[in-house]
């Protein structure tokens, strides 16, 4: 018996397939492979595939609460939308031009084309906001025409598209 053999004595039969089938390693070139460090890098992988997809699940929880909070924004300018169209109205309606919105006593509103200050401060009924109507059909608060829509550059930005 030679002495590779004798060395094995009392373990059992030697595997005899091919070394790719072997139960244990068979090459001496090969890395030691100990079953510690193999547990070890299962936890390891583990943990960051755990972390990884916790991070892209808090992504898209955030991206929710945007789209949440941005639905709500839609549905409050659509009802004020739908309330400013049912205040009374005595004249033509046109598209750019500002309205003031003003509330009886009875609560109910009406749109003037005189602000307050054409009034000469002494306003028939209490004021409530001014309005442009827009092109859309929309309306938006006279202090916030002015303000710059800058959605179409973030948009091109986004897109990495140049100005």
């Amino acid at each position: 018996m030679s002495n590779e053999y004798k060395k094995h004595e009392g373990k059992g039969a030697l595997h005899q397939g091919h070394a790719r089938s072997a139960p244990y390693p068979v090459s001496r070139l090969g890395a030691n492979v100990e079953l510690v460090d193999l547990v070890q890098q299962i936890a390891t992988a583990d943990s960051h595939i755990n972390t990884r997809v916790s991070a892209k699940l808090q992504v898209i929880a955030d991206q929710i609460r945007n789209l949440q909070a941005e639905a709500r924004e839609v549905l409050e300018s659509a009802q004020r939308d739908q309330d400013l169209h049912r205040a009374q109205c005595n004249f033509k309606r046109i598209p750019g031009r500002t309205y003031h919105l003003y509330q009886r006593n009875d609560g109910s509103n009406y749109f003037s084309m005189l602000g307050p200050d054409d009034w000469g401060g002494r306003a028939p009924h209490e004021f409530q906001g001014s309005y442009r109507l827009e092109n859309d059909m929309s309306w938006t608060p006279a202090d916030q025409v002015d303000m710059p829509d800058d959605s179409r550059e973030l948009v091109r930005r986004l897109l990495g598209e140049r100005s």
